[in-house]
């Protein structure tokens, strides 16, 4: 019994074989044209529904990560910053961390890049299959406080080690702290540590601050120690990106007065 395409379409559909349903007359249409055989047309529609099918998995990754959007390296300014560790961070980007489990912190000066390295990374990261957890520091704190009030701290804490990289960025940017911000954090490390989960963290105080920023000189040195064990450590120095883009601002804005 003959079916239109529509109906084909629909069926393949009410299989969840969304791929195949989009491409379907578009193969169709090849076969006939260049006399394609019914197993190689049988071999692309397959390859459309796997293509489809990895698209919307990384897209939900992506929409659970908490990252706020997709930068990548093509458009960051090296020759603005030559002093970056440019070799350092290419190495980031191309995963090879993730698969030997290692961490990495991005230490150095405000406005160096550093939020952008760790967001092109976990997009990276994203791209090849990994599971990533981002959060700003101060969203991340918050996060833990209240899943500690409403009972969903062991939720939060699965889900944290369950990311095959979890970052933490901007840590130290607000001075204020909540109490158990030594503990909250050192549990987080502990746990990722021994699951062999990588860690990335970036701040623009030095690691020798943080004992007195987490007002807990203990925790600090057990959190540094797991860190630094299988960790990466990035020194950032040079000139603000910010300030650039605010000079390129009201250069433009000065011109149209």
């Amino acid at each position: 019994m003959s079916r239109t395409m529509e109906e084909v379409e629909k069926q393949l559909r009410a299989l969840r074989l969304h791929g195949m349903a989009q491409t379907l007359q578009a193969r169709c249409l090849q076969a006939q044209q260049g006399g394609t055989s019914a197993l190689d047309v049988l071999t692309q529609l397959i390859q459309d529904e796997l293509d489809c099918r990895h698209s919307r998995l990384i897209e939900r990754r992506f929409s659970v990560s908490g990252l706020d959007e997709r930068k990548v390296m093509q458009d960051f300014d090296w020759s603005y910053n030559p002093r970056l560790p440019k070799q350092e961070i290419l190495e980031l980007i191309s995963g090879k961390f993730l698969h030997n489990a290692d961490d990495a912190l991005l230490i150095g000066h405000p406005g160096t890049g550093k939020s952008h390295i760790a967001k092109a990374v976990s997009h990276a990261a994203i791209q090849a299959g990994y599971q990533v957890a981002y959060r700003e520091a101060q969203c991340f704190f918050e996060d833990i406080f209240e899943a500690a009030q409403t009972g969903k701290r062991k939720k939060l804490f699965k889900l944290f080690r369950g990311a095959d990289l979890l970052v933490i960025d901007d840590l130290f940017l607000q001075k204020r702290l909540p109490q158990t911000a030594a503990d909250d954090l050192l549990d987080v490390i502990l746990d990722r540590y021994r699951h062999r989960k990588s860690t990335m963290i970036t701040s623009n105080r030095p690691i020798e601050d943080w004992g007195k920023l987490l007002d807990d000189n203990a925790a600090a040195s057990a959190i540094l120690d797991r860190l630094l064990h299988r960790g990466h450590l990035l020194k950032f120095e040079g000139k603000s990106y910010r300030l650039k883009e605010a000079s390129k601002r009201l250069a433009v804005e000065k011109k149209k007065i």
